[in-house]
């Protein structure tokens, strides 16, 4: 199946597109706060997945697995059933055992625009999500592998 990310080559930033069904909001139609989070998450892992990286393949061969250590987040405008809406991730930092990233989720401003393109879109939420490598067996800080590096700063 074709990954349906919003990417072209030279982006920095990983875009993922979401429509919002009844099941993501409240019963005032309006998207669980938490549900933020799984979309930031959703993005994270199609970023590694369009990278090459499958997380089971990186714990299985690597011996590392990825876990949200930090999360900072403003929510500042409500997203609603039906809505589209993209979900973006930048890596803006990197240490020897994590990772950083600034994530927005963003709708456009016509609601009707099905397109990751650079239309005008309203911040919905945004967030600095640090990640940290694990062992995967003794869950404790793991030095993230040269071979992750290499692919997720294009080097």
């Amino acid at each position: 199946m074709k990954n349906p990310s919003c990417n072209t080559s030279n982006q920095n930033t990983f875009k993922w597109p979401v429509r919002i069904y009844y099941e993501d909001t409240d019963s005032g139609g309006v998207v669980y706060y938490a549900n933020y989070l799984k979309f930031m998450e959703r993005a994270r892992t199609e970023w590694l997945r369009e990278l090459g990286l499958q997380q089971d393949d990186l714990r299985d061969r690597l011996g590392v697995i990825f876990a949200v250590r930090q999360v900072k987040i403003d929510y500042l405008l409500p997203a609603k059933f039906n809505d589209y809406l993209v979900v973006t991730a930048t890596m803006n930092k990197k240490g020897k055992a994590s990772i950083t990233f600034e994530q927005t989720v963003e709708r456009s401003a016509d609601k009707n625009q099905d397109s990751c393109g650079d239309s005008k879109r309203e911040i919905l939420a945004k967030a600095e999500i640090k990640i940290a490598c694990l062992d995967a067996s003794a869950f404790k800080p793991a030095v993230i592998p040269e071979e992750i590096l290499d692919k997720i700063t294009g080097e």
